[in-house]
């Protein structure tokens, strides 16, 4: 896989891919861009990788979505009111025949939870906060609680919602949210990658199928979410928040 993208860098080592979000021109933010190349580089990966690490910038893992994206096309490309594809990409990340191990350093807001709470393992950095903003822009986070809820559950999950405020890596690893929470979690991503690697492809796709079989609810949110996340989005009052905020960087 030699291509060149544009908002993600991909290298391999083997069967290990390592894809890193890399717009750092624009917080880490997720656009459509963003979406169609990590899905492409997914649908490679099932072939011939059994590990795929997803990793951010040092600063800030994702910060969610793009604003200024948004601000500029809501009004003519509806493919930015279509909440399909992201949701997609994510459940690739979690029912993908390939274990995926989010690697996080930085900040996580928002869309961002929902690509960590998609992935099978999550390591971080001591430092890193995760965050949910998107009621303090009368928006849900619709498609990311799906798969936060898998991770930690409804009640810490509608917590995190409710409150929009950052939570530590310390308390992120409480919750289930986070793995393995360390100084130098660049050395707990090496020992993990030193085990997993003794996996077979086979028996990897194996259990993330029966795995995903027992509990069916990505699949069954899936409709719901997508629905709430068009609702909301079609909302003018929610539109003019996101347009003050980018104006402005500050809420209305």
């Amino acid at each position: 896989m030699t291509k060149a993208f544009e908002t993600i860098q991909v290298n391999f080592d083997e069967d290990i891919c390592y894809l890193q979000l890399h717009r750092p021109e624009a917080n880490n933010t997720i656009n459509n861009l963003l979406i169609e190349e990590c899905s492409r580089v997914l649908d490679q990966c099932e072939a011939f990788a059994k590990i795929v690490v997803l990793e951010g910038l040092p600063d800030v893992f994702c910060f969610g979505a793009d604003f200024q994206d948004i601000r500029k096309d809501l009004a003519g490309n509806p493919r930015h009111q279509d909440p399909e594809p992201l949701y997609d990409v994510w459940q690739q990340l979690a029912s993908g025949p390939y274990i995926t191990i989010a690697h996080v350093r930085g900040k996580v807001n928002a869309g961002g939870v929902g690509f960590v709470a998609a992935c099978d393992i999550v390591i971080c950095k001591d430092k890193a906060v995760f965050s949910l903003s998107e009621l303090l822009f009368g928006l849900i986070p619709a498609c990311v609680l799906p798969h936060l809820i898998r991770r930690i559950g409804f009640a810490k999950a509608h917590y995190m919602t409710l409150m929009t405020q950052p939570i530590s890596a310390e308390q992120a690893y409480k919750w289930g949210l986070v793995d393995v929470c360390e100084e130098n979690s660049e050395n707990a991503l090496r020992k993990h990658l030193l085990r997993l690697r003794r996996l077979s492809k086979t028996g990897i796709s194996r259990h993330k199928r029966y795995m995903n079989n027992l509990n069916e609810t990505l699949l069954t949110s899936k409709l719901k979410a997508l629905e709430a996340n068009k609702e909301v989005f079609s909302d003018q009052s929610n539109l003019e928040k996101i347009e003050h905020f980018v104006k402005t960087g500050t809420f209305l």
